[in-house]
């Protein structure tokens, strides 16, 4: 089971070397199905951080930093509630919740996508920055909501890609310690030789995406990781509602 977990953290600190993104749509289903979902998601919120800690130099030069700060002052709004369901919803209905949060934001991304409406000023920044933040605290799924966001903007990809990395480190960092609190000090139980094992993945992922990088196009790794996420939000529903059933 930790080797699937592993396989999966390369994958996804891939796909974010690549893409700027897609480190919890890939990770988090895998990781909520195998660990549960209070547990799972914490793992996804330090190791989305990390990767994206790991990434952030090689792109700084990018970075539109008001975005940033707007962006990360609008999703911190959302992280103290996402943390408190996180914290306090039971473990099937949790799992039924992060799957269909899941495929909503994929979807709603996605029309998005096929839309030529572009909007402008603080109201969509506010409002998507809030869902990204409440979704990554309670899902570990932050990128849809901040990808839609791009989208009706027409925001750049390569200032996006790299705006996304501190993003993410705001709030993987702020989402895990509000649940720690939330949780009364719970962790996940993983030995010191697993920590290390996720660390090593993510950064045998982010070496493997340096070497691949500009030879893969972004808009093909995001169409792989949207289906991935699909299928993975999928499966996290239907054990949602197996364990339902069965309790």
């Amino acid at each position: 089971m930790f080797a699937l977990v592993l396989i999966v953290v390369v994958a996804g600190a891939l796909a974010q070397r690549l893409a700027g993104l897609g480190f919890g749509l890939l990770v988090s289903p895998v990781l909520v199905v195998l660990l549960g979902p209070f547990d799972g998601v914490m793992i996804i919120n330090l190791c989305g951080a990390a990767s994206s800690l790991l990434i952030l130099s090689r792109v700084w030069r990018h970075v539109d930093w008001r975005r940033y700060f707007g962006l990360a002052a609008s999703a911190l709004t959302g992280v103290v509630p996402g943390a408190w369901l996180a914290s306090h919803v039971p473990e099937a209905p949790l799992e039924i919740c992060i799957g269909v949060l899941l495929i909503l934001g994929l979807l709603a991304s996605q029309r998005l996508n096929r839309s030529s409406w572009q909007a402008s000023g603080p109201a969509p920044m506010m409002t998507l920055g809030f869902s990204s933040g409440l979704m990554n605290a309670a899902a570990g799924v932050g990128g849809p909501a901040i990808t839609a966001y791009a989208i009706v903007t027409r925001w750049e990809q390569r200032s996006f890609g790299a705006t996304l990395q501190p993003y993410f480190i705001t709030t993987g960092l702020s989402s895990l310690l509000s649940k720690y609190l939330f949780s009364g000090g719970h962790l996940p139980a993983l030995e010191g030789w697993q920590w290390l094992g996720i660390l090593a993945a993510m950064i045998v992922g982010i070496v493997a995406g340096d070497l691949l990088s500009g030879r893969v196009q972004p808009g093909f790794v995001r169409k792989i990781v949207v289906v991935i996420a699909y299928a993975g939000a999928v499966s996290t529903v239907s054990k949602g509602v197996l364990d339902l059933a069965l309790g």
